[in-house]
């Protein structure tokens, strides 16, 4: 089988050499199941349209999205920027999918405190165990850590991406990279900017997911006009914007009258002006089992020190309160509990011993269970005075760290966005109120979570919501050619009904 250049890349960013599919029906769709061309007998015979859908990004919601309309029967056409799909979720594996969390729903739904109402029912359908069937479905078992999160048996995302893109090779999706979304008008009607191959829209050299120059600089050779029958945008945020997600859709949505939420960086590491010993001694050294405290609230974990400041968990999932902070005065406060584990009064007890001569950092580490790291923190805490050396004095520091955050990392060193188009934006099937036939789903979308699975569980929900209303509506608009058109089309039934079943 000849591989041509556009669909061998797709292919080598899934982490294999197989082959999916044919590669000139990659490029056109021509003779594919679900393709215009393989639904044209089927229309017929019913009578009705072969209804084309285009969904505007390669992530994880837009293939979600693809695969759900596909499989009802849509013809599906992807497209990306990028020469590949899903670079930031295979950037994301390398240190192990996490693809959701174990914890009971309720619990589970916190992490999106506030949450707006149409995504916590998007979770609500689609929860936690409908992800990981899904995932078994491929052929990619998974298993919950010790910290109730759920991972791929293979501890990254290429083996689920080339099984998936296989499903989505069989279902005829057609995949278009290269192309840049400039425009969205009613209709719908989308354009596009499109590259030659050898670069993206945006005039730069493409880059593989090391962010090293994979192709040569190319700028845009043309513009090409679309009148799909419905949209699905799946464009992500803008972390990580050399991956692809870079936020080109707020001014397009703006000028159609969309409001979006300014985008900031969300799950990110915090800056602290540490001092030179702290810098070359402790960076890169984790502080386990601690809490971080911000605006009220309590976030357990482990952070890493770095060499400009923190970064981990619960700094990442007190990143909303840290933010409010620096908005107000330029400047936040966490303070950091080495010892949860402990009451008070308990560590005040184990401290109140000291052997005749012992060293502060040798009674710290015997009496009080600190690592050399964190006896660091309680000095870089009081710089530039000395430990103190009453116990109840030394317990309290030791049960509340304070430390100044001078400010957060950008967007391009962001694992997630936070802001996008707002709630108010869209109806009830996730369809922007200004532009009809268009849905939204995935990070483009306003909503906060923390690491942990959080973040990839709600993308795929929504697109799964998404996905289900699209269906929905286009059935909707053709009564005899469905026998779903009696929904109601504006509340969406349980993802997973119809056709839609075997998710």
């Amino acid at each position: 089988m000849a591989v041509h250049g556009e669909y061998r890349h797709m292919v080598a960013a899934a982490g294999g050499d197989e082959l999916i599919g044919e590669p000139e029906a990659a490029r056109s769709g021509a003779g594919r199941p679900g393709s215009a061309a393989a639904s044209a007998p089927a229309a017929e015979a019913s009578g009705a349209e072969p209804r084309r859908i285009a969904i505007v990004g390669a992530g994880p919601a837009g293939l979600m999205a693809a695969e759900l309309l596909a499989s009802a029967g849509h013809v599906v056409d992807i497209y990306d920027q990028m020469p590949s799909p899903a670079r930031k979720l295979l950037m994301a594996g390398r240190g192990g999918l996490n693809l959701t969390h174990s914890a009971p729903l309720d619990r589970f739904l916190r992490a999106y405190d506030p949450a707006d109402p149409l995504l916590r029912r998007a979770v609500e359908n689609f929860p936690p165990e409908r992800l990981i069937a899904w995932a078994n479905g491929l052929g990619c078992e998974t298993f919950v850590g010790s910290s109730g999160r759920v991972f791929p048996r293979a501890m990254k995302a290429s083996p689920l991406l080339r099984a998936w893109l296989a499903r989505l090779s069989g279902l005829g999706v057609t995949f278009h990279f290269r192309r840049r979304l400039t425009a969205i008008a009613p209709g719908p009607e989308l354009t596009f900017a499109v590259a030659q191959p050898g670069g993206t829209p945006r005039g730069e050299a493409s880059r593989n997911v090391d962010g090293d120059k994979d192709e040569r600089q190319s700028a845009v050779h043309a513009n090409e006009v679309l009148a799909p029958d419905a949209v699905v945008l799946a464009m992500g945020g803008a972390s990580w914007p050399r991956l692809g997600s870079d936020g080109n859709w707020v001014g397009i949505l703006e000028r159609m009258g969309v409001r979006v939420a300014p985008l900031a960086a969300g799950n990110v590491a915090v800056a602290i002006n540490w001092s030179e010993i702290m810098r070359a001694r402790h960076a890169g050294t984790p502080l386990k089992r601690i809490v971080v405290e911000a605006g009220g609230k309590r976030f357990p974990g482990e952070v890493v020190i770095t060499a400009t400041g923190l970064e981990g968990g619960p700094v990442y999932a007190a990143g909303r309160q840290i933010r409010t902070e620096l908005a107000a005065g330029g400047e936040a406060r966490i303070r950091i509990d080495l010892r949860p584990d402990l009451s008070l009064p308990a560590l005040t007890e184990r401290l109140g011993t000291r052997k005749a001569k012992q060293s502060t950092a040798t009674h710290l580490a015997k009496a009080g269970g600190l690592s050399r790291c964190a006896i660091a923190l309680l000095r870089e805490a009081v710089l530039p005075d000395q430990l103190p050396e009453d116990a109840a004095t030394l317990a309290r520091l030791i049960k509340a760290v304070e430390l100044r955050i001078l400010g957060q990392a950008g967007l391009e060193r962001a694992i997630s966005t936070v802001g996008g188009v707002t709630f108010a934006s869209l109806d009830q099937r996730f369809m922007l109120e200004r532009i009809e036939g268009v849905f939204v789903a995935g990070e483009m979308l306003d909503w906060e979570a923390p690491t942990g699975g959080f973040l990839l569980q709600a993308t795929f929900a929504t697109a799964v919501a998404a996905a289900t209303a699209a269906d929905q509506w286009l059935n909707s608009k053709s009564p005899a050619a469905s026998p779903t058109a009696d929904a109601d089309p504006h509340q969406p039934s349980r993802p997973g009904d119809a056709v839609l079943t075997r998710l």
